[in-house]
């Protein structure tokens, strides 16, 4: 049987998963995408991998910088996850207006409000069928407030989730 990528990205929209910005800084400029393809690998060394297409606009930035942040979304910043997903069309420079930005440990912009934000060093990239695989070694982890809500995209579209019990 055969799956048809339709049937496999509809099926895939049924998959919530948490609303990440991801971020490279460094000599080849800054860059960013919203991606919801993140998942933790190991904690020994702590790393991540995070899936973005090989033609996104800010892939050659992140080869040539190293470095990737992943910034978890809170559900108040849905318009920044709208910019860095590429819906407004404007430059990769404009998109850093959307939200205030400092660094860490890499260099790589970060998200003040995040609901944390993992810095890494890339060290691995591995191309598979249309995406990259980025792995990413954590350098340094920023939390932002206990009181944020975060965002997950589910069915297409953004919707906020969790709430701290106390």
């Amino acid at each position: 049987m055969t799956v048809s990528r339709q049937d496999f990205r509809d099926a895939m929209a049924r998959l919530g998963a948490a609303v990440n910005i991801i971020t490279t800084g460094g000599s080849a400029g800054r860059g960013g995408f919203t991606a919801s393809a993140v998942c933790s690998v190991t904690d020994e060394p702590p790393t991540l991998l995070v899936c973005m297409n090989r033609n996104a606009t800010a892939a050659a930035a992140l080869r040539a910088n190293g470095t990737v942040c992943v910034n978890v979304v809170a559900a108040g910043q849905q318009d920044a996850a709208m910019v860095f997903a590429g819906v407004t069309k404007c430059s990769m420079e404009e998109r850093f207006d959307a939200g205030t930005w400092t660094t860490h440990a890499t260099g790589a912009p970060v998200l003040d409000g995040a609901v944390t934000s993992f810095d890494c060093k890339v060290t691995e990239i591995i191309e598979k069928g249309t995406h990259l695989v980025v792995f990413a070694e954590v350098q340094g982890i920023r939390h932002g407030h206990d009181d944020e809500h975060g965002l997950i995209y589910y069915g297409r579209d953004y919707h906020p989730v969790g709430k701290r019990r106390g």
